[in-house]
């Protein structure tokens, strides 16, 4: 696998177009690749930025979360919240290199990474090309903020599913399925960086096991995607706590 990196300008509120910043410093390419876009700037690009003088972050967040809690459970004062089918913080609203913004994720992910793979694949003039949305997070009891999970995908198969196939010795794997998008974004995430590298695109190629479509994401794949609560294998610990029911509506 080849993860490339690749530099823009600094991309402000005055950047209104995500195909245009693509069209600007994307390589030429190839086919059966996959195109990671930071959520930042779709967000940016999307006009999703509210100045940080003008709300209150702790209602911003509360409203853009599915659940959250409050700062005072966080021993580093930090609101942890539920959005997107996944545990982050401070319902991914970052304001790292925004110039006094606070940016939100893109209003609909999966509509932008879908509206993205069309037009690469029409420019591009390539059949098998795939996009991801990236946002960073942390996992419990590891140090480090790292591409957990993606926003949203496009273009290829997210899970590649083990169930039922023999292992090594012959015995069938009962509940192991690859998350390829998000492996795909921790690898696209790791390196554009997460400090003042100014790369917020990465081509990702030679990814044999990349299970390629042809098309956006089905309703029903995408409903595979998430784990309902009751089925998580973490759901003891995430129903230890009171959550807070947040704005955001799914």
């Amino acid at each position: 696998m080849k993860v490339t990196s690749v530099k823009t300008k600094k991309i402000t509120q005055k950047d209104t177009d995500i195909v245009k910043i693509l069209d600007t410093y994307l390589p030429c390419l190839k086919d059966r690749s996959v195109v990671s876009v930071t959520s930042k700037i779709v967000a940016i690009s999307e006009g999703r930025m509210i100045l940080e003088k003008e709300t209150d972050k702790d209602k911003l967040i509360a409203r853009e979360a599915e659940y959250y809690l409050p700062r005072t459970s966080s021993k580093y004062n930090v609101m942890l919240t539920i959005k997107g089918n996944a545990v982050n913080f401070s319902s991914g609203i970052d304001e790292s290199n925004t110039g006094g913004y606070y940016v939100l994720w893109p209003k609909d992910p999966q509509a932008s990474a879908n509206k993205i793979r069309e037009h690469l694949v029409k420019k591009h003039r390539k059949k098998n090309l795939g996009v991801i949305i990236t946002d960073t997070s942390s996992v419990p009891l590891r140090w480090g903020q790292r591409g957990v999970f993606v926003l949203a995908h496009s273009g290829f198969s997210a899970l590649n599913s083990y169930i039922g196939k023999p292992d090594v010795f012959g015995r069938p794997f009962k509940m192991t399925s690859a998350a390829i998008a998000d492996a795909l974004g921790t690898s696209a995430v790791l390196v554009m960086g997460e400090g003042a590298e100014q790369t917020p695109l990465a081509v990702i190629e030679d990814i044999p096991f990349v299970k390629f479509q042809q098309r956006n994401p089905t309703k029903r794949e995408l409903a595979k995607l998430k784990m309902p609560l009751a089925d998580d294998l973490y759901a003891p610990l995430l129903k230890a706590v009171k959550w807070r029911k947040g704005g955001f509506k799914t």
